[in-house]
């Protein structure tokens, strides 16, 4: 998918002016993005106005954002799969986010993508992810009435919840790159689409690695038919997805993989599935039944919540807010307020 035609890509190479550092930026981009990439002039542009860095470009100034936001900060104490109260080295959802952001650079960089637009869609993916995995996405989305999906809920931490309330502002590719990154979604830029698959071969490569160290699974338990075509081993399968994706995007000049790496791909996410994910999720009945005591407490006692989700109440629905601050929760906080609240001394 061609973001600008190459007529247009060269008149923007011949336009003169005196630059700032970031239209200096923006110009070596022109010069050295692939034709299918977007460059940073190019997007379009943000819901709020607002006047541009003279040093940064538009995508580098929305991975910043992010980085400093304060939901950033919460996902070291988020679980991506395994509780990390017991092992310093299980994933968090901040770790996990900092394998993709790494992964997606990697391909970026060698295919021609804009690596700012990829970095900044990666460090926000998953702000709006719930404590304790996808067992809280799980219970939410039981619990609310309008459904729950992390991708979505990601998109209001950016637009409604950080900032108290004024929102991160940030561009519409980043914004539509976030929403589409999960299930059958597809973003409308090749950046959005690669985050993507960067996501999938961070979560099914580290949740192996994770699931061995838990001693759910053993490395020999891969089924072979998989492993033949990715690799036998963490960082021989990282690689392997890594470099098919780049040679296949820059041959199709679309982010793609050739048909058995992705199908490799998806029959391991499924073992992951069988073997790891549904065999946690029955577990999973003390995160569920955190989740929907404060979920009940708050719908209740609304003037309970802070006053930053308070001022929410003017523009949402109860049932939402009471899930904007349940699934901004880290663990830690969600249990020491389960306690508080439903097991006083």
């Amino acid at each position: 998918m061609l973001y600008i035609n190459i007529k247009e890509r060269t008149l923007l190479k011949e336009v003169d002016y005196n630059m700032t550092i970031r239209e200096e930026l923006e110009r070596a981009e022109l010069n050295t993005l692939a034709d299918y990439a977007l460059p940073s002039r190019l997007s379009k542009g943000r819901v709020k106005y607002e006047d541009k860095c003279p040093l940064r470009t538009e995508f580098a100034r929305d991975r910043d954002r992010v980085i400093h936001c304060k939901a950033f900060r919460r996902l070291k104490h988020k679980t991506q799969v395994f509780i990390t109260s017991d092992n310093d080295h299980f994933r968090t959802r901040l770790t996990h986010t900092l394998e993709v952001a790494q992964i997606a650079r990697t391909i970026a960089k060698a295919a021609g993508l804009n690596e700012e637009l990829v970095e900044a869609i990666c460090v926000a993916h998953d702000l709006g992810h719930t404590p304790f995995g996808h067992a809280g996405e799980k219970i939410l989305n039981k619990l609310n009435p309008d459904g729950f999906k992390h991708y979505e809920q990601s998109l209001r931490v950016i637009d409604h919840i950080e900032r108290d309330g004024a929102g991160l502002n940030l561009t519409y590719e980043v914004r539509d790159g976030v929403l589409n990154h999960s299930g059958d979604n597809e973003a409308f830029t090749e950046e959005g689409r690669m985050v993507k698959l960067a996501d999938r071969f961070a979560y099914i490569n580290h949740d192996i690695d994770d699931s061995i160290r838990a001693g759910i699974l053993k490395e020999s338990d891969l089924p072979a038919e998989y492993t033949s075509v990715l690799g036998k081993s963490h960082s021989e399968r990282i690689d392997n997805l890594i470099t098919d994706t780049v040679y296949t995007t820059v041959n199709n000049k679309s982010v793609s993989m050739t048909d058995n790496m992705h199908d490799a791909m998806m029959g391991l996410r499924e073992f992951l599935f069988e073997r790891v994910y549904n065999i946690l999720a029955e577990r999973d009945d003390n995160a569920a039944m955190v989740i929907e005591k404060l979920y009940n407490y708050f719908y209740k006692n609304k003037d309970q919540m802070p006053d930053e989700y308070k001022k929410l109440l003017n523009e949402f629905p109860l049932h939402t807010v009471v899930c904007d601050y349940i699934a901004g929760m880290t663990d830690n906080y969600s249990i020491m307020l389960f306690e508080e609240l439903f097991m006083p001394n």
